[in-house]
């Protein structure tokens, strides 16, 4: 199966409602999302990606066959860590163990990489995340070390790892 990323439409809402009203999907994600997620919440979400700074917000749908099944995003951090971004991603359950996301990971660095001036790409996946973490290993990515109880998810204290991506050259 082959996967492209391309820039958010708005007739994505939809899809991207089904696969985020799916707690298997949130559950590996940050909070915030609402639960379940609504046509109208893929809609905002669109909107502001779509009309965010180009420089500083690289988001993408992930599609098979132009539907789109995930999203995957960049994003500049700031200050003195401001040639540095942070990779997130996600695809629908049904997506999952299938080499689609190793892929997009793949296509959005390298996107990232030839369009800015970001030298750095590092994500933060839950341990217990065993395949999140392989899709980082299998792009390219080092691991760097555990964030020992860094974060507090569906009332658990949880460890995340930290990978990252350095452009070549610099």
């Amino acid at each position: 199966m082959t996967c492209k990323i391309r820039k958010w439409e708005l007739s994505d809402a939809a899809d991207l409602a089904a696969a985020l009203s799916n707690k298997k999907v949130q559950d590996n994600l940050r909070d915030g999302l609402p639960y379940p997620y609504t046509k109208q919440d893929g809609n905002d979400f669109i909107t502001a990606m779509l009309s965010a700074d180009k420089n500083d917000t690289f988001a993408f749908a992930v599609t098979i066959d132009d539907k789109a099944i995930g999203s995957i995003g960049v994003f500049r951090q700031d200050n003195i860590h401001r040639l540095t971004a942070e990779l997130g991603y996600y695809i629908a359950e049904e997506y999952w163990g299938k080499g689609i996301m190793t892929e997009a990971v793949k296509q959005i660095c390298e996107y990232v990489f030839s369009k800015s001036d970001i030298i750095r790409i590092y994500a933060e996946p839950f341990a217990y995340n065993a395949a999140s973490c392989r899709v980082l290993e299998k792009a390219g990515f080092q691991y760097e070390g555990t964030l020992r109880k860094n974060a507090v998810k569906n009332g658990k204290v949880l460890d995340m790892k930290i990978y990252s991506l350095v452009k070549e050259g610099r």
